[in-house]
């Protein structure tokens, strides 16, 4: 039977990996071709600072899961933690890959922008997979979880309305932060 579940989970976290790499990659255009859209500011990218790249893998990775929970619940454990690892993950991994290989580069390469995003989409996944295919964690994980879902949903629902004037939310074409009339 657990072959069987692991396949099972398997196929979605390869659905889920190709859709959030397309879903996300339509919602780094999506703010500007809707006429900027306010509402829309909450998922799509609204300008190229790090922080609305990060939203590319945020958004579509929440919206697949809410999919996924409701056909994997029974036949998964620690769906809280495995998702919320992977919510955690995506943009942390963007965040490393891409300052790392501007360190190294000197610039930024929009073939390595793009792939940062698909392995950091990746990794997210696998981590996720991991977690739903193993025996059931501590319940009190799933506390600590929820926790900090609560946090990155907070933040990803926010900070682009209300950016902090740092790094990683200012647009190094125009100098501003969040929404650019």
């Amino acid at each position: 039977m657990k072959g069987i579940s692991d396949r099972k989970v398997l196929v979605w976290t390869i659905a889920g990996t190709i859709f959030i790499i397309f879903f996300g990659s339509f919602l780094h255009f999506a703010f500007e071709l809707s006429g900027k859209l306010r509402p829309l500011a909450l998922i799509a990218a609204v300008n190229e600072s790090t922080w609305e790249h990060l939203k590319l893998a945020f958004w579509p990775a929440l919206i697949f899961s809410a999919l996924e929970f409701k056909f994997l619940k029974k036949s998964v454990k620690n769906f809280a933690i495995a998702k919320t690892a992977s919510f955690w993950i995506m943009p942390l991994a963007i965040i490393f890959i891409f300052y790392s290989y501007r360190a190294v580069l000197g610039e930024d390469l929009f073939v390595m922008d793009i792939l940062t995003f698909i392995i950091a989409v990746i990794m997210g996944q696998i981590v996720s997979y991991r977690l739903l295919t193993r025996e059931s964690l501590p319940k009190r994980w799933s506390r600590y979880a929820i926790v900090f879902f609560i946090i990155i949903l907070l933040a990803f629902s926010i900070l682009t309305f209300f950016p902090p004037h740092f790094f990683l939310f200012q647009d190094p074409i125009s100098g501003g932060y969040g929404i650019i009339d």
